[in-house]
């Protein structure tokens, strides 16, 4: 592999044209973006809630503790802060671009799924009687027993969307937020060669860190009691599994020697090692050695002896010598 030069790759030299290899990707994610977003549109599904349901669902409605506007914070503009920041180490473009790309379709492809899948169960919240009847009297069908909310359609919308954890509109999202966060987890394991098999545990604490937050914003989802604990572990498997598969898919593994760097990194070099080797090869193909003569020898009607050298020279003599004079050489063909 050619010698990794720091500084050679950079937004000014080659960022146009890692934009141009990846603008399908790049507009794949406003695709998803346009899904996402229909999906929090939608009416989800209104389970059956009986008047007997409703003694698991009477927790108090609460505001968040972790406010939505720190969701944006903690979980994309710190890891990109970390992205921005190596490369201003390194000078990598290629590590740059798809540092923030698989953060970004981590981030939707992990919205899509658990906002399909909320709008799919339906499952109320912990706090769902009193976003349905925010008076505090419960209506109930006479027949089947099913409430008959008198609350506002926006609030009780969002009360039929706990499992699994995730964003829709105002809630903080575990699954988002711990996939947002592993991903860049799994970043910071590669850069810092957390596993380089020397022993050091600082290193671990680093990595560690955005986990630590994630998990408790995870409890904090259970304490406002916007989220079962169920809907948590649910979305955080999700959000590990995707992050997972979408850092697999730009980085090698973080254990691996190379986990430093994109697969897109380490593909230009073997490409561009390739094409010195063929120039290599073409130059050599060019080089052209003497034939190799052998000699002949002539011998003339009138008796003189003819040579041909086997020097390797093209210009061939014919010497003659008669009575003891010197003849003109002749070109033998």
């Amino acid at each position: 592999m050619p010698e990794i030069q720091l500084g050679s790759h950079t937004v000014r030299s080659h960022g146009v044209q890692v934009a141009r290899v990846h603008m399908h990707d790049w507009l794949i994610l406003l695709v998803l973006a346009g899904i996402d977003l229909g999906l929090n549109l939608i009416e989800p599904f209104h389970r059956f809630v009986g008047e007997d349901m409703m003694t698991d669902l009477k927790y108090p409605l609460k505001d968040n503790t972790v406010p939505f506007w720190g969701v944006p914070i903690i979980a994309v503009l710190l890891p990109l802060a970390v992205i921005l920041v190596y490369y201003f180490i390194r000078k990598d473009v290629y590590d740059l671009h798809q540092a923030i790309l698989g953060l970004l379709f981590s981030v939707f492809i992990t919205a899509i799924l658990t906002d399909a899948i909320k709008d799919g169960v339906g499952r109320p919240r912990p706090d769902f009687f009193w976003r349905c009847f925010p008076d505090g009297k419960g209506v109930f069908d006479p027949t089947t027993k099913d409430v008959m909310c008198t609350g506002s359609k926006s609030v009780i919308k969002e009360g039929h969307k706990s499992f699994p954890s995730g964003h829709t509109s105002l809630p903080l999202s575990t699954c988002r937020v711990l996939c947002r966060s592993w991903f860049p987890c799994m970043v910071l394991i590669g850069k810092v060669r957390a596993f380089d098999r020397r022993g050091h545990v600082d290193k671990l604490c680093i990595v560690f860190l955005p986990l630590l937050i994630a998990a408790l914003v995870g409890v904090s989802r259970v304490d406002d009691y916007w989220h079962h604990w169920q809907d948590v572990c649910a979305g955080s498997l999700i959000g590990i599994t995707i992050a997972s598969f979408c850092y697999l898919q730009f980085f090698p593994p973080p254990y691996d020697a190379d986990g430093w760097g994109p697969h897109a990194y380490f593909q230009m070099l073997a490409e561009s090692q390739n094409r010195d080797e063929s120039s290599s090869n073409n130059a050599n193909s060019l080089s052209v050695q003497p034939a190799e003569l052998t000699s002949i020898y002539v011998q003339p009607r009138n008796g003189a002896e003819l040579s041909r050298s086997n020097s390797g020279d093209t210009n061939y003599m014919l010497h003659g010598h008669e009575n003891g004079r010197r003849h003109p050489s002749i070109g033998c063909l």
